[in-house]
């Protein structure tokens, strides 16, 4: 198999105590963010509304539209352009108690009133999608729990694949990658939508994966290399491992980051979040998952001492 790390030895559990801090300081800020910003900015699969994508012969720009639709009373209004100046997607959140035939119908009626305001712009309709607040409702009931489920579940696997603490240092880079990058999706005020759950779904799967394969490794030359401290162990597993990590995220990044610059509005954000999370699942999974397995082993033999009675 290619390497780009022949007898690589580096002191990756070294760096545990500052990388930690950062982790916990960018955690903290994302979490900051989201509080900020009144938790993640949803779309209308999770709050219920409509999405008009418009294409104008000539653009009134995007000002003078939404100026124009929010004093005919289409309170709560989003505008932004869709792939080029004269193209746009609005979105409207559908009143509460509103039923998917109203959003529907408040669409229709959005879309008369922008021919009505700008007669000689040539309006054309592109896209509708209409979004009843039950479903979506439902939708975002169904999305937190298919989360929760499968960080559970994962917590599982690894208990019987491994031991319990393989489990949780593997749910906490886990629960790092998924709030760094919702804290990103924040900052940029991005939108939440049922493709960037497919995606943190995909991140958390490619993640277990990275790390995994790590925990192998560490589980084999614990048998190996029973005369190496447990910090030697690790660290040795993680260099052994690290031409894998790399190859893997570099080629899995390629193609995240070109369906991100080249393919397109429709699927950036998502291709955004698989390629930011790749790298920081990269991240954990040397610098988190398996550093934390040293804390808590020396964290153990330490309780361990202060329990035994000294003679």
């Amino acid at each position: 198999m290619l390497q780009f790390f022949r007898n690589a030895n580096f002191n990756f559990v070294s760096a545990m105590k500052p990388v930690f801090t950062l982790s916990v300081a960018l955690v903290v800020i994302s979490l900051v963010l989201m509080v900020i910003h009144g938790g993640p900015r949803l779309s209308i699969d999770f709050t219920g509304g409509s999405v008009v994508q418009v294409k104008f012969a000539s653009s009134p720009g995007i000002s003078q539209v939404r100026t124009n639709l929010e004093s005919q009373g289409y309170a709560g209004i989003q505008v932004t352009e869709f792939g080029a100046a004269d193209e746009y997607l609005i979105t409207v959140p559908s009143p509460k108690g509103a039923s998917g035939e109203q959003a529907a119908n408040t669409a229709q009626g959005l879309l008369e009133d922008l021919r009505t305001a700008f007669p000689q712009n040539g309006v054309e309709l592109r896209r509708v999608e209409s979004v009843g607040p039950k479903i979506g409702g439902e939708l975002r009931t169904a999305a937190i729990n298919s989360i929760i489920a499968g960080l559970f579940l994962i917590v599982i696997y690894i208990w019987f694949r491994f031991v319990l603490r393989y489990g949780f240092a593997a749910i906490a880079a886990l629960v790092h990658d998924v709030t760094l990058t919702l804290g990103v999706f924040s900052l940029l005020d991005l939108e939440i939508s049922l493709q960037i759950v497919a995606a943190l779904l995909t991140i958390v799967g490619y993640s277990i994966n990275d790390t995994i394969v790590v925990f192998d490794r560490i589980r084999e030359n614990m048998k190996l290399r029973r005369k190496e401290s447990y910090r030697e162990v690790i660290n040795r597993s993680i260099n052994e491992t690290l031409s894998r990590t790399i190859l893997t995220s570099a080629t899995t990044m390629t193609v995240s980051v070109m369906l991100w610059t080249m393919g397109g509005p429709v699927i950036r954000d998502f291709a955004f979040a698989l390629s930011f999370g790749v790298f920081v699942g990269t991240y954990s999974s040397i610098f988190i998952a398996s550093p934390l397995l040293v804390w808590w082993y020396e964290r153990q033999a330490t309780d361990a001492k202060r329990a035994t009675p000294t003679m």
